[in-house]
């Protein structure tokens, strides 16, 4: 039936973006270097003493450093709608999009709930996914953090 904003009426995008944001648990040696490993077997129990902490040694987008910069930004041109959609396995988060806002926010992913609106940042509950529609109405640059 497609996405609906709060009274029942449809909601168009131009164009779709996933966004998954990873922790990665890296152990380090004594002198503070990342170690390495011939086989993933071989760093199991440093790598639960590190996720133990619950604190990530690197937090990414989409799977590594700088995947969605360069050749790997997501583009819009001025008066696209576009909807990015986050997941987070781990932990919460707080995304936001510095230029623009939520034109229209799905927090938790359940798009049969009313989206909220105009939201600067919004929490998407570990484990679960959200989504965010935003018109362009200028050109630039916008960073997505």
């Amino acid at each position: 039936d497609g996405l609906k904003d709060g009274q029942g009426n449809p909601l168009r995008y131009d164009r779709v973006y996933y966004v998954g944001e990873q922790d990665f648990y890296a152990p380090r040696d004594e002198n503070g270097k990342f170690k390495k490993y011939d086989t993933a077997g071989e760093a199991y129990e440093d790598q639960l003493k590190v996720m133990r902490t619950l604190t990530p040694t690197h937090i990414v987008f989409n799977g590594r450093v700088g995947a969605l910069t360069g050749d790997g930004a997501l583009t819009s041109k001025v008066g696209e709608t576009v909807l990015i959609i986050h997941s987070q396995a781990n932990r919460d988060t707080r995304p936001h999009l510095i230029g623009g806002h939520g034109d229209y926010v799905w927090a938790t992913g359940k798009f049969i709930n009313k989206p909220e609106r105009n939201l600067e940042t919004w929490f998407i509950p570990g484990g679960t996914a959200g989504a965010m529609m935003y018109t362009f109405k200028q050109p630039g640059v916008y960073a997505y953090v």
